[in-house]
């Protein structure tokens, strides 16, 4: 199969990289609106972006009408977000904080979740989350506008918590007891606890 993209249907090629860029991670981003509404909401086009500075990147696509999601609209007012990750066992409730709700509603409501008050940033964090990065916004950029408009997001990482139940004896996080969950295609994901390790070749 080849596929032009540039004559493609943009929700056919969205079908068809959710597929091959896999596994994806999960931020699952807390936010506050300016009149004090936690938000929070899961995003699987998600990466580190380096240690110099510490960041995080995450792409928050524009609703099915167009307009900007309210994870977008809180940082743009506020500048700061919190990217919670996900274990397995907050997988079901991560997949319900996905519901679309009007805005002034907020998710933790919906999914029962307790807040956490952040040490640096407004936004809560997700209290049964091992590992949240309070972010403060380093750049926006809207890629598209319209349904499905991509916008890019990286904010600096000014603090970072480490549950102490994650640890492993050199006091960093273990892959297998973080247990998180990464995306697939479709209503797929997977688990970080079937591994396996590669050494890297000597110079």
């Amino acid at each position: 199969m080849e596929i032009d993209t540039a004559t493609s249907r943009a929700s056919s090629i969205y079908q068809h990289l959710i597929r091959v860029i896999a596994p994806r991670p999960i931020a699952w981003v807390s936010t506050i609106s300016l009149s004090g509404t936690p938000n929070l909401a899961p995003f699987s086009f998600f990466t580190g972006v380096g240690s110099r500075p510490p960041s995080v990147l995450f792409c928050p696509a524009n609703r099915r009408d167009g307009s900007a999601k309210d994870t977008l609209l809180n940082i743009l007012d506020t500048r700061e977000f919190v990217v919670n990750v996900v274990p397995f066992r907050l997988a079901e409730a991560m997949n319900l904080s996905s519901t679309e709700l009007p805005p002034g509603e907020s998710e933790f409501d919906l999914t029962g979740l307790q807040i956490s008050e952040s040490q640096v940033v407004k936004p809560p964090g997700v209290s049964l989350s091992p590992v949240r990065m309070e972010c403060q916004l380093m750049h926006h950029l809207a890629l598209d506008g319209g349904p499905g408009g991509a916008n890019i997001v990286v904010g600096r990482i000014v603090h970072l918590h480490l549950d102490e139940s994650v640890l492993d004896s050199a006091g960093y996080a273990d892959p297998e007891l973080l247990d998180l969950i990464g995306r697939l295609g479709g209503a797929s994901y997977c688990r970080t606890t079937d591994l396996f390790d590669l050494l890297r070749p000597s110079p």
